[in-house]
């Protein structure tokens, strides 16, 4: 299956966060704006700086409606461990299988796990995609941007 595109549904699913506790992606929305971003690793330099940006800007996206859902299939204790170390406000969910990475074709050349960004309205449309696996800022800035514009309306 090929990535996901602006427009299509975004596929429900339920994966464990850092503290082990099931979250539904359908729990989330209809509340509030989803910013699902998959990532490849936790405690890497990319990955740590994309967290910290998430983090640093999450009060810009909670003041806009939305909630920030990282996604990489690290253990729910390397999660635990890493949203501790670094501070992190939102939650991690562990993908061991990466079956929701393939579900949303979030891999970088078919093989490796890749960086990508969904903006997801409240009723489960994509409204945003974004990859990049070196242009850590525009998966933030282009996801708030997003998020900003289905507030508006």
């Amino acid at each position: 299956m090929g990535t996901l595109q602006v427009g299509d549904k975004a596929p429900d699913f339920t994966l464990p966060d850092q503290s082990g506790k099931q979250v539904t992606l359908s729990g989330i929305l209809g509340e509030k704006v989803v910013v699902l971003y998959f990532y490849p690793k936790d405690n890497t330099r990319g990955c740590t700086a994309e967290a910290c940006s998430f983090r640093d800007s999450y009060e810009s996206f909670v003041a806009a409606g939305a909630e920030v859902v990282g996604v990489s299939s690290d253990s729910v204790a390397t999660h635990e461990g890493f949203a501790g170390r670094h501070e992190l406000p939102f939650v991690l969910l562990s993908d061991r299988g990466r079956e929701v990475r393939k579900l949303y074709g979030a891999s970088a050349l078919g093989l490796l796990p890749g960086r990508i960004t969904f903006v997801i309205d409240k009723e489960g449309v994509i409204r945003h995609a974004f990859s990049s696996m070196t242009n850590i800022g525009g998966h933030i800035d282009d996801a708030l941007k997003v998020v900003r514009e289905l507030q508006s309306q």
